[in-house]
This record gives C-alpha cells, sequence and structure tokens, in this order.
C-alpha cells in the first residue's frame, strides 16, 4: 500500500494546479502543496515561469490591441 502524504504532489498535478491557478483561487492546502513541490522539483519552477511570460504577454498584447483601435 502506497503511504499517503497531503502536500505530495506529482509534476503532472503541480502543472494542473498551476494553470488552474490561472481562473481562480486555490483552496489552501493545493496552495501549500504546489509551494511545496515548486521548492522540491527542478523542472516545475521553469514552468512556472513560462507561465507568468505567457501571461504578461497576453496581457501586454490586449493592452495594444487596444490601443490599435482609437
Amino acid at each position: 500500500m502506497k503511504p499517503f502524504y497531503p502536500l505530495r504532489r506529482t509534476c503532472k498535478e503541480a502543472v494542473a494546479l498551476m494553470i488552474a491557478r490561472e481562473d481562480r483561487e486555490l483552496p489552501r492546502l493545493e496552495r501549500w502543496a504546489l509551494r511545496l513541490h515548486l521548492v522540491v522539483c527542478k523542472a516545475c519552477p521553469s514552468f512556472e515561469r513560462q507561465l507568468l511570460t505567457m501571461r504578461q504577454a497576453m496581457g501586454a498584447w490586449r493592452h495594444y490591441s487596444d490601443d490599435e483601435s482609437r
């Protein structure tokens, strides 16, 4: 039987949480689990930075297209 660790997440689960965080506020337990995963994982912080870059680029693009229509 596999031990149960309430804050332990796989990379796949962490990615799902990062994407979900874009649309809604995560419950406290999920936020803690994601933070813990990001501390111990080597790959996921890079993916998190890529998500941030895409969010910033899309925000800039939205504002750019608003400015162009004036």
